[in-house]
């Protein structure tokens, strides 16, 4: 097993797949927990789709991929919590609208323009292939604004997260909070679509979440643990990947859902 392991990691397109890879599960998972908890679990989701529509248009147009795409899709989330917060639209309602939207605004002008290419075939289902020096780069700034912005704002993103309404009466500006949640769950989406696909890359935010819940009852808790089996899903899922052949994204996705699975077993057999 050591053997195959230093095998996986004497090619560059692996150790930089692992370390984009991994640093951005940690982020999703970090902002899974509030998103989950806020039941915006599905704007990964939705947000996911809007960044494959803007990356057919720009692939179209010529233009730089993540220049178009991450602009756009961090727009789509403002818009997404704005109308949930003024009622006017229901949150799931309002991500499938955007969801379906700009999935069919994709397809449609890939169908007229060049046709499907490697590069958005990558964005579609994932490619570790495609994880470039750049992607490593903001990868790391990302997670380190992430980490910061948990650990610097961790007892008002606790207060917003439970109780949106208190947290307002007590002087916290929420919208602030919330915009910056979006703001970064967009960035998440958009740098995780290389890896993991604009399929699958709501997995890497839902799933952490989910599982440790079933396990734990405290914030603190459940944000520790979410963020240990995202490590533990993507690394997993990762061996799997280079040891079987299959595609990364979905062997990251089974191994989260047999997390899952087998946390939800624990847990009815903890409750008799």
């Amino acid at each position: 097993m050591i053997h195959y392991l230093f095998e996986m990691f004497s090619y560059p397109f692996m150790v930089r797949a692992m370390v984009a890879g991994g640093l951005l599960s940690l982020c999703a998972a970090l902002l899974g927990v509030s998103l989950v908890l806020k039941r915006y679990s599905m704007i990964g989701d939705g947000l996911s789709h809007v960044g494959f529509g803007a990356l057919a248009v720009a692939s179209a147009l010529n233009l730089a991929p993540l220049a178009v795409a991450v602009p756009v899709v961090i727009l789509a989330a403002f818009l997404l919590l704005r109308l949930s917060e003024s009622g006017k639209m229901k949150g799931d309602a309002a991500t499938a609208v955007f969801s379906t939207g700009a999935l069919a605004i994709g397809v449609m002008v890939i169908s007229v323009s060049t046709g499907m290419n490697a590069d958005l075939n990558s964005y579609l289902f994932g490619s570790i292939l495609a994880m470039s020096k750049q992607d490593v780069a903001l990868s790391v700034i990302l997670s380190l604004a992430v980490l910061l912005f948990y650990g610097f704002f961790y007892e008002k993103l606790f207060a917003v997260t439970f109780d949106e309404n208190f947290a307002r009466a007590t002087g916290i500006r929420t919208g602030i909070y919330n915009s910056m949640l979006a703001i970064l769950t967009a960035v998440v989406v958009v740098l995780g679509m290389r890896m993991m696909g604009a399929l699958l890359i709501s997995s890497l935010i839902v799933f952490p979440a989910l599982t440790s819940m079933r396990l734990f009852k405290s914030y603190f808790s459940v944000i520790v643990s979410s963020v240990v089996l995202a490590a533990l899903g993507f690394g997993m899922g990762m061996c799997i990947s280079f040891l079987y052949g299959t595609p990364a994204g979905a062997s990251i996705v089974v191994v989260d859902l047999a997390l899952f699975v087998v946390s939800s077993l624990f847990a009815w057999i903890r409750e008799r």
